[in-house]
């Protein structure tokens, strides 16, 4: 496929996906302000849709305290499950010990 067949093949799916229709309206909307921002790539952001800096710097805050809870319980719950195996392996000797004592029991 030649250059120019790729550019227009792009174009058309950026034309039937929408894209330039909302990347239209969003400059669109930054020419028309009054004042300005100064910082445009955030406004641009913002008005299609993904969040503000401090939002997604609130995010990664929460996504961090997430994962800690999650290592502390996961390792919780290993120590649990360790735990069980282990009560399980005495309950195991238990169980053969009383039958060898069984047994001598009945021997006599």
């Amino acid at each position: 496929m030649d250059r120019e067949a790729k550019k227009e093949a792009f174009r058309k799916y950026l034309e039937s996906s929408g894209v330039l229709d909302a990347l239209t309206k969003v400059l669109v909307s930054l020419y028309e302000e009054s004042d300005k921002p100064s910082a445009a790539v955030e406004f641009i952001k913002q008005k299609l849709g993904g969040p503000s800096l401090s939002e997604h710097e609130k995010l990664q805050a929460e996504k961090m305290d997430l994962q800690r809870k999650y290592d502390e319980l996961l390792a919780a719950h290993r120590d649990t499950c360790k735990e069980l195996e282990e009560l399980r392996n005495l309950k195991h000797e238990g169980d053969g010990k009383e039958m060898v004592d069984n047994n001598d029991a009945k021997e006599m």
